[in-house]
């Protein structure tokens, strides 16, 4: 059986990993510029193909049929090649946007506010089940009547959905609105799957709404298509076994902790177990200013590290599937927070500082550590989602951050 993803620029996809999962068919990606698309279509070799950006609404008329959902939207993601040789379409992203939706806000959304970000083909898909589910939708556009001007006219939305690029890998941290103007949200959800929390999701998480990206919409559609090319239902426990799979290939492992508490060993141990890349902040920084760190700060200071420091880290935040060692230091600065947690989870190792190490560190071997340790203590708990002892073993604290991370998925 031969299956497979039409699009025009697919770079990076998913998809084949997650159809691999899913059932033992061959899953290709196939790039197709307009002119190729209707050929391909109707005489090309395949039994199943999944239709992306910008050809959703292009194959429509290639169908013979469509699902009562892909001729409500007007586009197809799903294509079915039948034995008779007609094509059935279906849109499947819907079914995909109703599983993120109910795992993250399954209160009644009759009667309730819905602000739905963009205007785009992922909107029609979000805004068509919304509304299915009786709340009152609110498409956001750039012109339209419904603005990023005048939006607090609609302070009441109880949802809020992106269904725009904004913050959107590579172009991480930004986002269409401020969340303090909608003070009566209770759930916020964006499409994005990368990065994994984008800088409208951190802000949800900052104050305290229910929130989550797009990687289980992914996996969703995904498994719905599966279905209809296989013509059988797959077990629902595939859903949650993908998508953990898949986070925890994403997920960054951020070591923070003071100068000296081990970090670049247990980086390295924890990288040699998983497989994984393993960097190391300073290095990092070394290489993108051409000069050692003692010479940065001999000849920068401290506040010209910590600027430099910050723009290492916001590319390496962006980088999915990494185990990071940090310098000690990089809590000082709030504004990197946000670009270690937007794909990580954020570890600190805890050592007592009469054993922490001094050489090759600049700011520790002259310095009181004890006192250093006072003032960057609650800094340090400000960024950790787990404090981990490191007074012990190196491979009893590899095995504490292991075993917290089969926790986490």
């Amino acid at each position: 059986m031969q299956c497979g993803l039409l699009g025009e620029k697919l770079g990076h996809s998913y998809s084949p990993q997650i159809h691999a999962e899913l059932a033992d068919y061959e899953y290709r990606l196939y790039e197709k510029n307009r002119e190729e698309v209707e050929a391909f279509v109707l005489q090309g070799d395949w039994h199943g193909m999944n239709v992306t950006i910008p050809y959703k609404k292009t194959v429509v008329p290639f169908c013979d049929e469509l699902s009562e959902t892909a001729e409500t939207i007007g586009s197809v993601n799903t294509l079915l090649r039948r034995e008779d040789g007609t094509i059935y379409g279906d849109n499947t992203d819907a079914f995909g946007f109703e599983t993120l939706l109910r795992s993250t806000y399954p209160t009644d959304l009759s009667g309730k506010k819905a602000l739905v970000l963009g205007t785009g083909g992922a909107s029609v898909t979000v805004c068509a089940v919304l509304r299915k589910h009786g709340a009152e939708v609110i498409a956001v556009s750039r012109s339209g009547e419904n603005n990023y001007g005048n939006l607090s006219r609609h302070a009441d939305a109880a949802l809020l959905v992106n269904t725009t690029p904004l913050g959107m890998y590579p172009n991480n941290g930004t986002k269409a609105v401020d969340l303090t103007a909608f003070p009566a949200l209770e759930a916020v959800l964006d499409v994005v799957y990368n990065p994994a929390r984008t800088a409208l999701l951190l802000q949800a998480e900052e104050l305290g709404i229910p929130c989550a990206g797009g990687l289980i919409m992914l996996v969703a559609q995904a498994k719905r298509s599966a279905e209809i090319f296989l013509g059988r239902e797959l077990p629902d426990s595939e859903l949650a076994r993908i998508t953990g799979l898949l986070s925890r290939s994403m997920q960054n492992i951020i070591l923070i902790g003071m100068p000296g508490s081990g970090k670049s060993r247990i980086a390295g141990m924890i990288a040699r177990k998983l497989g994984c890349p393993c960097l190391e902040a300073d290095d990092e920084l070394e290489k993108t200013a051409g000069k050692s760190i003692p010479e940065i700060f001999a000849e920068e200071g401290e506040p010209g590290f910590r600027v430099r420091e910050t723009e290492v880290l916001a590319e390496l935040g962006k980088r999915s599937g990494i185990v990071l060692s940090t310098g000690g230091g990089c809590v000082t600065r709030p504004e990197n927070y946000p670009l270690l947690h937007q794909n990580g989870i954020i570890f600190r190792l805890d050592r007592d500082p009469d054993h922490l190490a001094r050489e090759g560190r600049p700011l520790s071997r002259n310095a009181d550590l004890h006192q250093m340790f006072t003032i960057r203590d609650p800094l340090y708990d400000r960024f950790a989602d787990y404090t981990i002892d490191n007074n012990g073993e190196p491979e009893e604290t590899v095995h504490t951050i292991l075993e917290v991370l089969k926790c986490n998925f």
